[in-house]
C-alpha cells in the first residue's frame, strides 16, 4: 500500500492492552494503515514478542494499569498523540449473583471500567485535534446470560460513561466497540473442553454461524478512529448476537 493511501499515516496510537488478543490485532490493523503505534499491557515478555511482530518505530510499555498513579505517569511521558483504544480485560469469572463474590466483582470493575476511566482522565487533553478516544463494551449489557451480572453491568457502566465522555470531551470523539464472543486469550482460565463448547454453542446460534475473531473487532476500532462524525456511538462487532 502507498503512503498516499494510508489514511492513519503520521498518526500517534496508543492502545492499552495491547500485547494480545483484540488490543494486538489492533495494533497491527493500525500500524498497516500508516500509523506509529504505542502498545502498553502488564506483561514485558509479550510486550517485547508484539513489538517484534509490529513495524520498526512502534513501542511498547508495561504498565500496571490497576494503578491509577501508573496511568497519570505514563501519560506523562506519553507526548501528543491522536488516537487512544483501551481494550485490557483479565479473565471474568461467571457466577450466579448468589454465588458471586462482590470484593472480586469490584475487582473486575478496576481493570475493565476504572482503568479506562483513568486514561481519560490523563489522556484526553494530549490528543490532537481530530482524535479520538475508543473503548470497549461487549454484549452482556443488551443481552446477559445467567451468571453474566457482572460483566453485564460493567458493559453497561461502560456505554454510559462512553455517551457522557463524548458530551464533556467534545470534539474529541469519544466512541466503543461491542464485540461479542471472540476468540482470544480472554477465554483461557477455562477448561479447553469447556471453551470450545463455548465456541461451539455460540457459533451455532449466531445468525453468521462463527465465533469472531480479534481481527473482525480490530477493524470496528480502525473504523472508528478513521471516521469524522460520529461519537458517542457503541459499535456491535457480533456475528449478530442481541438480535437473536
Amino acid at each position: 500500500m502507498s503512503n498516499t493511501k494510508k489514511s492513519l499515516a503520521g498518526k500517534r496510537v496508543v492502545l492499552m492492552g495491547a500485547s494480545s488478543g483484540i488490543g494486538f490485532a489492533t495494533a497491527k490493523a493500525a500500524a498497516e494503515e500508516g500509523a506509529q503505534v504505542i502498545i502498553v499491557s502488564g506483561n514485558q515478555q509479550r510486550i517485547e514478542k508484539a513489538l517484534h511482530e509490529l513495524p520498526a518505530g512502534s513501542k511498547g510499555y508495561a504498565v500496571d494499569l490497576s494503578q491509577e498513579e501508573n496511568i497519570k505517569e505514563f501519560f506523562k511521558n506519553t507526548g501528543k498523540f491522536d488516537h487512544l483504544v483501551y481494550s485490557a480485560g483479565e479473565n471474568l469469572t461467571l457466577n450466579p449473583i448468589s454465588e458471586s463474590n462482590i470484593e472480586q466483582a469490584r475487582n473486575f470493575f478496576t481493570l475493565r471500567f476504572w482503568a479506562p476511566f483513568a486514561a481519560v482522565k490523563y489522556g484526553a487533553n494530549l490528543i490532537n485535534e481530530g482524535g479520538s478516544i475508543s473503548l470497549t463494551s461487549g454484549t452482556a449489557s443488551a443481552r446477559p446470560g445467567a451468571g453474566w451480572s457482572v460483566a453485564s453491568a460493567i458493559c453497561g457502566a461502560m456505554e454510559g460513561f462512553v455517551r457522557a465522555a463524548a458530551v464533556e470531551l467534545a470534539p474529541v470523539r469519544v466512541n466503543c466497540v461491542v464485540p461479542g464472543v471472540i476468540k482470544t486469550p480472554l477465554w483461557d482460565s477455562m477448561p479447553a473442553n469447556a471453551r470450545d463448547g463455548l465456541y461451539q454453542y455460540t457459533a451455532g446460534s449466531l445468525l453468521l454461524k462463527r465465533v469472531g475473531e480479534a481481527e473482525d473487532v480490530a477493524e470496528g476500532f480502525i473504523y472508528l478512529m478513521k471516521q469524522k462524525h460520529g461519537t458517542g456511538q457503541c459499535l456491535l462487532i457480533d456475528g449478530g448476537t442481541v438480535l437473536v
